[in-house]
């Protein structure tokens, strides 16, 4: 039986790598294949800063997506988290009644969504405003080369 508070915290501790979609749906599940690319080229975005600078254009292009990835997953996390339990049992655990315990919300479920919004909102906040930040900076820079 598939448990609410764990992929709540599967969610937003392992969620960038899939861990959320591997436990609620197996190994085949292709999103959850999916889910470390935008990770690994963030990841890579953040490397490319340390090397080149704040100035290279594709890590300011590539750090907003590790950052999109943990926002989302961490949205994840809240919406398990708030899934009524029969809902939850339905969806997840179809043989269970619809009350079955695994579908319940607990502290250690709160404390996932609690954290959860914390983080993603941070993440979230903090990825659109190097976006926005870097672009306008590099449309400053592109009218200097046409008024010269």
């Amino acid at each position: 039986m598939k448990n609410k508070t764990i992929a709540a915290w599967l969610a937003f501790i392992g969620g960038p790598l899939g861990l959320h979609r591997f436990y609620l749906r197996g190994m085949g599940d292709l999103p959850g294949w999916l889910l470390p690319l935008p990770t690994a080229l963030g990841l890579y975005g953040i490397e490319r800063v340390q090397q080149n600078g704040l100035d290279d254009l594709w890590s300011w292009l590539l750090i907003p997506l590790l950052g999109f990835t943990i926002a989302g997953c961490a949205l994840t996390a809240i919406v398990y988290g708030l899934m009524a339990p029969e809902k939850w049992n339905a969806r997840y655990n179809p043989s269970a009644p619809p009350d079955a315990l695994p579908g319940h919300t607990n502290w250690l479920t709160i404390g996932a969504m609690v954290l959860a919004l914390l983080v993603g909102t941070t993440v979230l906040l903090s990825s659109i405003a190097f976006s926005f930040q870097h672009y306008f900076e590099y449309q400053v820079e592109e009218a200097r080369k046409i008024s010269q």
